[in-house]
This record gives C-alpha cells, structure tokens and sequence, in this order.
C-alpha cells in the first residue's frame, strides 16, 4: 500500500490518565494535528517493571486491540510511566522513522525519545530536552481572547472583584483534610463577603466534603459553581477573572491560569514535595503566584504560556528529521503565544 508522505499520522500514547493525555493532546492541538489517541494497558508483572522493562506481550502489534496497530506513526507524542516501554518499541520497530516525543522526565535518560520535554524542577537535561516553567496545556492565548470578546452570561453577571476558584483534590502528595476544607472555604467566604465574585470549578479528584462546602458557599453568597450542567466554563472562567485561585495539588491548573495574566493565589492542603516548592518559587520569582490567605493580592504580569514554544522546537525537530530520511517536510499552522 502505497503512503501519503505529505500527510503527517500521529498518535497521542497515554495509560489514559487525565493529565498526561491532556498535556500530549495540548501539544498535537498547538502544532495543527489531529492525533489518533492510543491508550497501553500493561498488567503485572509487566507494570511492574516499567519504565524499564518491556511492552506488555499481550499488547504487542499483532494482538487483538493491541495499541500498537499498525501502521506505525510519523509522529509519536507519550507521557507516562508505562508508556516509556511502547515508545522505546516504537521507535525501534519503525527503524528510527517515526519522530518520537515524551512529556516529562521518561527515568530512562535522554536517549529514550528523540525530543523531550521536562518542566524546570526536574533534573533531566540534554541536547535534545527543552525545559520550562509551565507545562503544556490546552489554554490558549486565543482561546482566552475569545472568551473575553464574548463573555459566558452566566459568569459576567457577577460581581468585581470576579474569582475564579480552581478547587483540586486529593493526589499522591497532598490530602484535604477537614482543617484544610474548613480553611479553604474560610478564605473564600471572606473574599465573598468582601463583594468578590466567586466563579467555581472542581476536578474529579474533589472530595465530596470539598465539593459540598463550595456548592453551600456559591449558594449563600451569589456566586457561581459548575455543577456539570451546560457547556463547561472552565476557559470563561479563567477569561474573565480579576484575579485566580488555585490549589497547589495541580501543576496544570495552576500553569493553565498563568495565561491569564492575573494574579495566582495559590492554597495548600496537607501534604507536598519538593519538586511543588521549585515550581512555586520560580513562579513567585516572577510575580505569578502569591498565598491564598483569604485576601486578593497581586498584580498583573506578562501572561505565561510554554505550549507554543514545546510545539515550536517539535515542529523543528521533527523537520530536521524528516529531511535527513529524504522525506517531505511539512508546514504547521502553529499557535502564536
């Protein structure tokens, strides 16, 4: 069968974790492609081994819904732990055509992908790795200038100073306790008591007592809670915020915000790391970031997005590449900051 060389295949590789596929998918949406979404499903004791050992067996090319159906990409775009594995086999079985692209650092070095992207509190660095503040996401610059030309009526009705609050949840680092809810929602309430505007948002990762608390709070004081009703606000909200809170168990909500260019008042539940204390100094250094301690304080900066710039080096590595297997290069309709 004959291959179209002047059409670009790309997959976005994932176990299927939100964050990880939506960083991948970001980055395909910036460079202009529409990826074929691939997700792995590795069982023990194969799981267990990775990043390091190999592909799951069951999952190999020639399996039933194996991930890895052929025909190969051009383009391969993988986050996650247990897609190290398929990446590396990828890159092999295409005998070096396919470009391959990991998010965040793959724990087994440079060499694992032909281009890497790591965010700045992790170690990894290389002549093919590109380091940033934020990580890649899908919120725009334009997408955030839309919204602002037409503003969701259900959110400019509400009060300056307006607030979106971007409420996280539980992960692997930190844990809402009862203290943390019943001082989050303290903060909040003072703002919303001061005639803030409070526009509302949770995650799948919301304890029910967190999601609880905040839909009382919107009720008593006029605010706005998405309750999963109508199209999601989650761009508007960020749009038409005078200032952004945000919990610090998100990297990516917290780098989504940045784009705005409006203050980030960041709360922290129990729990932390490390690599969160780097991340939030840098953006501290830079005036982004300030604690949430139930006050809006903070003033504007130049908004911050990386997207553009990890989908700028892809396109060019991917164009050097190209070029030394004597195939076509290509254009991309890539984003603007």
């Amino acid at each position: 069968m004959l291959r179209d060389e002047t059409v670009l295949t790309t997959w976005v590789l994932t176990d299927g974790k939100a964050g990880d596929e939506l960083q991948a998918l970001s980055v395909a949406e910036a460079l202009g492609l529409t990826p074929e979404i691939r997700r792995v499903r590795p069982k023990p004791p194969f799981a267990w081994l990775m990043p390091w050992g190999p592909i799951d067996p069951r999952e190999r090319p020639g399996a039933a819904g194996s991930p890895l159906a052929p025909p190969l990409p051009d383009l391969l775009i993988a986050s996650g732990r247990r897609a190290v594995a398929y990446l590396r086999f990828v890159k092999r079985a295409s005998g070096g055509r396919t470009y391959t692209v990991f998010l965040k650092d793959p724990r087994t070095g440079p060499e694992t992908a032909d281009f890497i992207w790591s965010p700045v509190y992790d170690r990894l660095r290389g002549p093919n790795v590109l380091t940033t503040l934020t990580p890649p996401h899908r919120v725009s610059a334009q997408r955030i200038e839309a919204a602002r030309a037409r503003p969701d009526q259900r959110l400019a009705r509400l009060p300056h100073p307006r607030t979106a609050v971007l409420a996280g949840g539980n992960s692997r680092h930190h844990r809402f306790t009862d203290q943390d809810i019943a001082r989050f929602t303290g903060h909040l309430t003072t703002l919303a008591e001061t005639g803030a505007g409070l526009m509302v948002t949770a995650s799948r990762r919301t304890p029910a007592a967190l999601r609880e608390a905040l839909i009382a709070l919107t009720s008593r004081h006029g605010g706005f809670f998405w309750d999963g009703t109508g199209e999601n606000p989650y761009v508007d909200l960020l749009a038409l915020a005078d200032f952004v809170v945000a919990t610090a168990d998100s990297f990516n909500m917290i780098g989504e915000a940045a784009v705005t260019g409006r203050p980030i008042l960041v709360f922290t539940p129990s729990g932390g790391h490390p690599k969160l204390d780097v991340y939030m100094d840098e953006l501290k250094s830079h005036g982004i970031v300030h604690p949430f301690e139930g006050r809006l304080v903070g003033g504007p900066y130049e908004p911050l997005n990386s997207t553009p710039k990890v989908a700028e080096a892809i396109a060019q590595g991917l164009s050097r590449h190209r070029r030394a297997l004597g195939l076509p290069d290509l254009a991309f309709s890539l984003e603007t900051p």
